[in-house]
């Protein structure tokens, strides 16, 4: 297994410009973290991605907000 970044490593990956595209995007191939702070990280945590998982993610969790919504709707009328 590898091991994981130093703290030190993670602020740098954090704070490089050439890992945010368009400054609101998160794009790291090192960096293997699904969800990764923001880039102001007190506003919570962003999708890396560059990690096929992340983007998994954000695929299975927009096919459920989207097929709730269309059940719910089914059922008003």
């Amino acid at each position: 297994m590898k091991e994981k970044p130093s703290e030190e490593t993670l602020r740098h990956w954090h704070s490089d410009p050439n890992n945010w595209k368009f400054g609101i995007f998160y794009f790291n191939r090192a960096d293997k973290r699904i969800f990764p702070p923001k880039k102001i990280a007190w506003m919570g945590w962003t999708v890396n991605f560059a990690n096929p998982l992340s983007v998994l993610a954000i695929v299975v969790v927009l096919a459920f907000v989207i097929m709730m919504t269309k059940l719910l709707d089914r059922t008003k009328h």
